[in-house]
């Protein structure tokens, strides 16, 4: 008996699925039986509906809220400006958010030192966020060291993506 129940639950499950994508189908094949214009503005339509649904914090994940580093390193690249330019415009348009820098290391090197080079990269993060004009008391700052990893592993690929500062929105 529990095996029917669980069964119907899965095909209905799967039948509700397959409905939201026959008509996303449906909406495409009509969109492009039109005119160019009608799809591009249809395209338009949908993207702003999706970016207005977008919470803040989604916003500014879009806008990038992340820096990488590199070995040993608290020096912002020019990679890293550009994003922060990016962020630095998303923040002064929504000066009623506070933030936190969050400063990460890999996991190489004792506690004590990524605590004090993670401490550095947010501190870095913040300092130029503040030279682009955000006002310093917006911002927090944070070192979690080698304390959460964004990818598990001992290797290079890992190390480099958890070399880095997150911006979250407080």
């Amino acid at each position: 008996m529990n095996k029917k129940i669980i069964a119907i639950i899965g095909a209905v499950s799967l039948l509700s699925a397959c409905e939201t994508a026959s008509q996303k189908v449906v909406t495409g094949t009509s969109a492009t039986s039109g005119s160019a214009s009608t799809s591009s503005s249809v395209d338009k339509k949908k993207s702003l509906f999706a970016a207005a649904k977008q919470t803040k914090a989604e916003k500014l994940i879009a806008v990038g809220d992340r820096v990488l580093f590199d070995y040993d390193s608290a020096k912002l690249d020019s990679s890293a400006k550009i994003l922060l330019d990016a962020q630095s415009r998303f923040l002064r348009a929504n000066t009623d958010l506070n933030f936190i820098i969050e400063g990460h290391c890999d996991e190489r090197g004792t506690r004590e030192y990524n605590l004090a080079l993670g401490e550095q990269r947010a501190t870095a993060v913040r300092d130029y966020l503040v030279i682009q004009g955000i006002d310093p008391e917006r911002i927090k700052v944070i070192s979690y060291g080698k304390e959460k990893p964004a990818v598990v592993g001992s290797n290079t690929m890992a190390w480099s993506k958890n070399r880095r500062a997150v911006t979250i929105i407080d």
